[in-house]
């Protein structure tokens, strides 16, 4: 049987999204998930031993706190925090962002809270 093949409409998968920091799954590609979520306010201060991140502003803009110096990014922009890098997203208004990285990886990296999110419902 092949393989299925989809369409997503980012503007229509954003709206199924409930809530900031909540990521879905969009689609994976080799191995990689894309994944959609809503940013508000702060996040926490985390970061991943194994995986490098992708993140790409869709619409709006927000800033990702580095130890050594801030990265502000708006709709169009995307930056890669390497494997190893403590960072932290914020948006003062809400953000919607696209992030690729290896599936499995968990948004709270070597944290866990209340907002960590095991198993990314596919959107």
């Amino acid at each position: 049987m092949p393989p299925t093949v989809r369409k997503v409409n980012l503007a229509e998968a954003f709206e199924r999204i409930p809530a900031p920091w909540q990521p879905h799954v969009a689609g994976v590609v080799n191995g990689c998930a894309v994944k959609l979520a809503r940013f508000r306010g702060e996040f926490l201060w985390h970061q991943h031993e194994h995986e490098d991140e992708m993140f790409l502003v869709v619409k709006g803009a927000f800033t990702m706190r580095l130890r050594d110096g801030d990265v502000h990014l708006k709709a169009g922009e995307l930056v890669v925090i390497p494997r190893g890098v403590e960072h932290m997203p914020v948006a003062e208004q809400e953000a919607l962002v696209l992030l690729f990285e290896p599936r499995g990886t968990l948004n709270t990296g070597n944290i866990r809270d209340a907002r960590t999110v095991e198993n990314p419902p596919t959107i």
